[in-house]
């Protein structure tokens, strides 16, 4: 699964890397966790950028995943990275069947929308394709070890986000 970071504040004083999450992105976390415990979504690993606001929007999705926010592993390469520099990430997984990675775009939806395969509805991939909203997410799925994870090689399962 791939996480757009909720909305932050807005660049000022702090460098990008430092931007805290806005009030308005707060909300969207708590909502995004509860949406993603309701659709029984249940991560053995998860990967997080480095930004401050991909490290606080984790740490409000993990309550409503009833996971420990340190349970995500930080990683710098994922601030500022290509779509194939996440996948690079991903494919270095060997045993979670469920990897949530938490970062930015336009790199999120991209990614989805290169792993998508045969049988990915055209209209689930038309909403990758136009980009993520803050908080928004794609689920992918395939029977292929992470190590194989290329390009047509997922199933777009479905998108969405946070209203708030």
């Amino acid at each position: 699964m791939l996480l757009r970071h909720a909305k932050a504040e807005p660049a000022g004083s702090v460098g990008d890397q430092f931007r805290p999450l806005a009030l308005q992105g707060r909300r969207q976390a708590v909502a995004i966790g509860e949406k993603l415990s309701g659709l029984g979504v249940e991560p053995q690993k998860v990967f997080c950028s480095a930004a401050l606001r991909t490290r606080q929007t984790w740490e409000l999705v993990s309550n409503g995943l009833d996971l420990d926010a340190s349970f995500a592993q930080v990683e710098e390469s994922l601030y500022l990275a290509a779509a194939e520099n996440v996948l690079d990430v991903v494919r270095g997984c060997e045993e979670p069947d469920t990897i949530l990675v938490v970062g930015h775009e336009p790199v999120m939806s991209s990614l989805a929308a290169h792993l998508a395969g045969p049988g990915t509805d055209a209209a689930v991939f038309d909403r990758v394709r136009i980009g993520l909203p803050t908080s928004g997410f794609a689920i992918l799925e395939s029977d292929l070890p992470w190590s194989e994870w290329d390009a047509g090689t997922a199933l777009l399962v479905s998108t969405d986000s946070a209203e708030v």
